[in-house]
């Protein structure tokens, strides 16, 4: 058992308060403080991947109780990489945020931004459904705050509508728990998978509707159609760090379809027969071809970037609903390119406000700083297509390769494909609207509109690019870990022995006992 399992989790928990408490007046010793706490995060997500790389399954109970009757928190291959992407997303959100000045625009940004990280490091981190319900409505509560900050009646109008589909969530969330409870005795998430492998096929009614409840609650969490609707408004309306942070929340959705449905409802279990090929396939499909019309309809920018995530979550499901080796490391593998490119895009469509006070898709004059945030856009717009050669189109023939024995393989195909060329037609509409035609609004006009961006922020927006260029680059390298984190999580049997096995206060005082 390491201590340094709990880091992730507790570094955020006490800088928020110690923010809070001491610095609450001087948002300069909050942006040290912040930016402190971050670069320590990296470090530890650092050095918990790397112990992780060699397939080491690490332990850690809360006050020595072994599971299941304890709080585990586990690290392996796939939790310690999403606490690292989602450290490292952070550190250039955060600084795009002191460039810009959105963290001094509102009271407590940078306390709201350590809670929301820790809600977000406890999901990946977490042993027990239970907790992964009490770390979602931590990052919730967090975000909450976070959405509304800088006010706004649009802005408050688009909270409220997030607060309350989220509480739907939750709810399902809760009810889902109790049939597992009801029928298993336990959450912890390695003893149900053992439990639920045991009831009979005239015993499974609860743990069906356990399964599909939960299903539905993290389809919600990854915004997957028809459960959406929350997404476009909640994220173009929201500060544009805070977008930019939220891309890895979708990605909370997904990561839990992953873990759970590989370790609790593996693809082998009758009970739970068919939800994917049937069921998700379906939505997933539909979700990306929604995203990117929605992509191609969009009158502003921030909506255009809102839809794209919509779709880019629809291709990971498409390859988490082939339910596969091949599918699941194809999904990986494009989390983090489209983690990576939704936040870059957010980051720029605040560039292209602070240059024109707007984002209208509507020739206008051009905007401070016109050439550098074109290139950025153009760079990003690429990579969110899958356009060759960025991260966003390997990542497509990963998932269009895991897709080649689906009996769906022609509508996987053709819907990938098409998609495709919907959303370059859209990312190319709105640039020449944006950086091109702009320059013949009025006759002689070539001067520069609009504030110029801080260097911070186009340092922040680059680095997210160079770490695209980099996932692009080290593409094999990249892939060949996922693949090895897929057959990971399709042998969970490692997994399960670590986390019950591993003995605990409980069991030392029944050894003394005797």
């Amino acid at each position: 058992m390491t201590h340094w399992i709990v880091a992730p989790i507790i570094l955020p928990a006490l800088v928020a308060p110690f923010v809070v408490l001491t610095a609450r007046y001087h948002i300069g010793i909050q942006r040290v403080l912040s930016v402190a706490a971050i670069v320590a995060l990296i470090a530890v997500a650092a050095s918990l991947a790397w112990q992780a790389a060699d397939g080491t399954t690490t332990l850690y109970q809360m006050s020595d109780w072994a599971a299941p009757f304890g709080i585990v928190l586990v690290a392996d291959r796939l939790s310690t990489m999403m606490v690292l992407l989602t450290s490292v997303l952070a550190l250039f959100v955060l600084l795009y945020a002191i460039g810009s000045g959105w963290d001094d625009r509102g009271r407590h940004f940078h306390a709201l931004f350590q809670f929301q990280l820790m809600g977000i490091m406890g999901a990946f981190l977490t042993g027990d459904l239970f907790n992964l319900f009490v770390f979602f409505e931590v990052l919730l509560i967090a975000s909450y705050g976070l959405m509304i900050h800088a006010g706004g009646n649009a802005r408050l109008k688009a909270g409220v509508q997030y607060v309350l589909f989220n509480l739907i969530g939750s709810t399902l969330f809760l009810f889902a728990l109790g049939s597992l409870y009801a029928e298993t005795g336990t959450l912890n998430m390695a003893d149900l998978a053992q439990r639920v492998a045991l009831i009979g096929p005239e015993e499974t009614v609860g743990i069906r509707v356990a399964s599909v409840l939960l299903l539905l609650v993290f389809a919600i969490k990854a915004a997957l159609v028809p459960l959406h609707f929350w997404l476009p408004s909640s994220y173009s309306e929201a500060p544009a760090p805070v977008a930019a942070l939220f891309a890895i929340m979708t990605k909370v959705g997904a990561y839990a379809i992953i873990r759970v449905y590989t370790m609790v409802f593996p693809p082998e279990l009758d009970s739970t027969a068919g939800l994917f090929d049937v069921w998700l396939l379906p939505a997933a499909l539909v979700s990306l071809a929604l995203g990117m019309m929605g992509v191609l309809a969009a009158k502003k920018l921030d909506r255009l970037v809102a839809f794209s995530v919509i779709g880019s979550m629809g291709m990971v499901m498409i390859s988490i609903s082939l339910f596969t080796p091949e599918g699941i490391a194809a999904a990986l593998y494009y989390i983090v390119h489209s983690t990576l490119v939704g936040a870059t895009l957010f980051l720029i469509s605040d560039l292209v406000r602070t240059g024109r006070a707007n984002l209208d898709l509507t020739p206008q004059p051009v905007i401070a700083g016109n050439a550098l945030t074109a290139g950025l856009y153009f760079a990003a717009a690429i990579a969110m297509a899958g356009l060759p050669p960025l991260s966003g189109f390997l990542g497509k023939l990963l998932v269009l390769d895991a897709a080649y024995d689906s009996a769906l393989m022609v509508w996987i195909w053709a819907i990938v494909l098409s998609s495709s060329l919907i959303s370059i037609l859209g990312f190319a509409r709105a640039g020449s609207i944006l950086f091109w035609k702009a320059h013949s609004v009025e006759a002689g006009e070539d001067r520069d509109f609009g504030v110029r961006p801080s260097a911070l922020s186009y340092v922040a927006v680059g680095g997210l690019i160079t770490l695209l260029a980099a996932h692009t680059i080290l593409a094999g390298q990249v892939h060949g870990y996922t693949t090895k984190m897929a057959a990971q999580l399709f042998s969970p049997e490692p997994y399960i022995s670590q986390v019950l096995e591993t003995p605990g206060k409980l069991s030392k005082s029944k050894e003394g006992d005797h």
